[in-house]
């Protein structure tokens, strides 16, 4: 029998909730949605890290930030650790990384073109590559400015993200601003047919249509958005003026920095970097719908994708799998961006479509907490890949298809970023500095889904975190975490 193909899309920031399938009434996800009804949609995922790098350098390598060391974007995968992707090649798997991958220090380095970096992926197991960067990549051409320049958009692109990029240091929070407001929603000066997210997905369905080899193929497919800047085109934006208006966070309720140590001047720093004293609900209601309007995009070109496996006559020998790196806290708690360990950054979107004829458990929603990890081991189980060294990774087949055993549910899923962890199990999430080994935020997962009452100062609440820190917390730091440099935000 001919091994199955595998298509995996990886949008950047895309939060979990915000698809049809998963609640959303006012974000129109027609194709995201078919993946859920043909397969499973899993709505407890935990990304690794909460900040794109780390989290893609987990995925890679199917362990965890204490170990690979990618904890914030300053740094990158050491040479040589084994990858998922090499795997995947050793079963005979022809392997192309299209589109956003985010692995490379990519802004760091001396280069001409985004293309003298492909060595670097095809060392971590990509046979061809065709990488973009993402919104930002305003330093290092790449494909998709190529693409504006060809075209004579290329400056007024620059211009519309230059007004919106950060001033001080990017990402960090440390004395970074924006130009413009965090919440600011100014559409993209660029049509529709050239905006970011459309161009990757002709590239992704181009590369489908044109595949001629006889070796099944993993194609890893990442998209830029709907990262910030929150600039979906006009005409997208405006398919949304008249049907009503995104919900509102569930709470915005400001975190309480008492108790929270370390962690809390992120808190702090990343409540700045949102403009959290004078964010409005306008403000959040405006960006809400043009974070809506850049997932309707993305929805519409893994339509095309899905289309482009039809045409060839492959979809029903194709597993095709949605998530994203991480969330975007879209207003929650006073912040917009990522970082922080609320569900809002740290919860990702997963839908896994099986071939037709795997037994596939259609429509099913999964409750279990899931780890990003346990994505590419489902793909290596799917595939009949071999091992990863010291993988961290379960493979979730058997919630995927009938003709698997049930899966072993996990107890536990971390995120990691910035030396601090959460350790979430089903009924409480405990937020730790990791170097300090001090507890800073806990949350009763069952009576406060929103997050909004921290007990960490709760005396009623001491066992819970005694008995975490114990069993869980301090097992898990006793391999000390890899640290190439100290983040400011630790004492």
């Amino acid at each position: 029998m001919t091994p199955p193909n595998v298509v995996l899309i990886m949008a950047d920031q895309h939060r979990a909730d915000v698809m049809r399938c998963a609640g959303d009434g006012f974000v129109s996800t027609p194709n995201l949605d078919r993946l859920a009804e043909d397969g499973v949609r899993f709505s407890r995922v935990s990304c690794q890290g909460p900040l794109c790098m780390p989290a893609r350098a987990s995925f890679l390598t199917e362990r965890y930030v204490r170990d690979h060391g990618v904890y914030t974007n300053w740094a990158e995968v050491a040479p040589g650790t084994p990858t998922y992707v090499q795997a995947l090649q050793g079963a005979g798997y022809y392997t192309v990384a299209l589109g956003k991958q985010h692995l490379t220090r990519d802004e760091e380095l001396d280069v001409a073109h985004q293309d003298d970096l492909a060595p670097s992926l095809r060392a971590r197991g990509f046979d061809e590559v065709q990488e973009s960067g993402d919104k930002f990549s305003l330093t290092v051409p790449n494909r998709y400015s190529d693409y504006l320049r060809a075209r004579g958009l290329w400056d007024a692109y620059l211009q519309h993200l230059t007004d919106r990029s950060y001033q001080g240091e990017r990402e960090t929070g440390r004395g970074a601003t924006k130009k413009v407001p965090m919440w600011d929603a100014t559409p993209t000066p660029l049509p529709l047919a050239d905006y970011i997210d459309s161009w990757h997905g002709r590239l992704a369905s181009d590369w489908i249509s044109a595949y001629d080899r006889a070796d099944p193929f993993y194609a890893f497919v990442g998209f830029p958005g709907p990262h910030d800047p929150w600039d979906a085109p006009a005409e997208a934006v405006a398919e949304y003026a008249s049907s009503g208006t995104p919900a509102l966070p569930r709470s915005t309720r400001r975190p309480d920095p008492d108790g929270t140590g370390n962690y809390g001047k992120l808190l702090a720093a990343f409540g700045r970097l949102s403009d959290t004293d004078t964010m409005t609900d306008d403000g959040i209601v405006g960006m809400r719908r043009a974070y809506a309007a850049n997932v309707s995009v993305i929805d519409h070109e893994v339509g095309r994708i899905l289309d482009a496996l039809d045409d060839r006559g492959v979809l029903d020998d194709t597993w095709v799998i949605y998530t994203s790196d991480h969330g975007e806290m879209a207003g929650d708690h006073g912040h917009m961006s990522k970082c922080v360990l609320y569900d809002g950054a740290v919860r990702v979107p997963l839908l896994v479509r099986p071939p037709r004829g795997a037994g596939a458990r259609s429509g099913s929603v999964v409750d279990d907490l899931v780890e990003h990890v346990d994505v590419p081991a489902t793909i290596r189980a799917a595939t009949g890949a071999g091992a990863v060294p010291d993988s961290e990774g379960r493979s979730l087949l058997g919630y995927v298809s009938s003709d698997a055993a049930p899966p072993e549910a996990r107890a536990l899923a971390i995120s990691e970023n910035w030396g601090f962890a959460s350790f979430e199990t089903h009924a409480y999430k405990l937020v730790v500095d990791e170097d300090a080994l001090v507890p800073a935020q806990l949350f009763d997962r069952v009576n406060d889904p929103n997050e909004d009452e921290n007990l960490i100062t709760d005396a009623a609440a001491a066992p819970v975190v005694g008995e975490m820190m114990d069993e869980i917390v301090k097992p898990f730091l006793a391999t000390p975490p890899v640290r190439n440099h100290k983040s400011f935000f630790t004492s």
